[in-house]
């Protein structure tokens, strides 16, 4: 393990503990509310992130090894969002909790074992049009990243919903 190696797990893991710690304390109303942008339930969403870490960290671990990332293109990503929400639809808060807590360990272990060499190591990235990006930026723009870009959109979901009960109650 490096510096930079525990600090990215380190990250990983307090975005992780942030989505869970904001979920694990909403209503059942909350975690069926409807994502306006997507249409995605908040429950699944949070099962969403939990059940991509491992390809993510797949995808990152290709690129450490200086192979290319090709054939994953962001129609892929739609098409394993949309058939993961489907899948998962009922979801319950217990079991997207617990997947988010072991695939957010198994991936912040897995950045651990990265040498600063791994993660400065590039090669092409099909998502990214085939440029030569670093293990690291993978990691930052996907894996790290993952959990507060949705947990943002979790927050403003959650607000605006109980705005909108609040100014039909009142």
């Amino acid at each position: 393990m490096t510096y930079r190696s525990e600090a990215l797990a380190a990250r990983l893991e307090q975005g992780a503990r942030d989505l869970a710690d904001f979920t694990a304390g909403l209503t059942d109303a909350d975690w069926q509310q409807r994502i306006s942008h997507d249409g995605r339930k908040v429950g699944v969403v949070v099962h969403h992130v939990a059940s991509m870490y491992p390809i993510e960290i797949e995808l990152a671990q290709k690129l450490a090894a200086g192979e290319s990332v090709t054939g994953v293109t962001w129609d892929d990503v739609r098409a394993i969002n949309a058939a993961h929400a489907k899948q998962n639809d009922a979801v319950t808060k217990a079991e997207a909790l617990d997947l988010l807590v072991r695939n957010s360990r198994a991936a912040a272990a897995a950045i651990r074992k990265l040498s600063d060499a791994e993660l400065d190591t590039a090669a092409p990235l099909s998502l990214n049009a085939d440029a030569p990006l670093t293990c690291q930026f993978m990691l930052e723009d996907h894996a790290v990243r993952h959990s507060w870009h949705h947990l943002a959109i979790l927050k403003r979901t959650v607000a605006a919903a109980r705005d909108g009960v609040l100014a039909r109650v009142g």
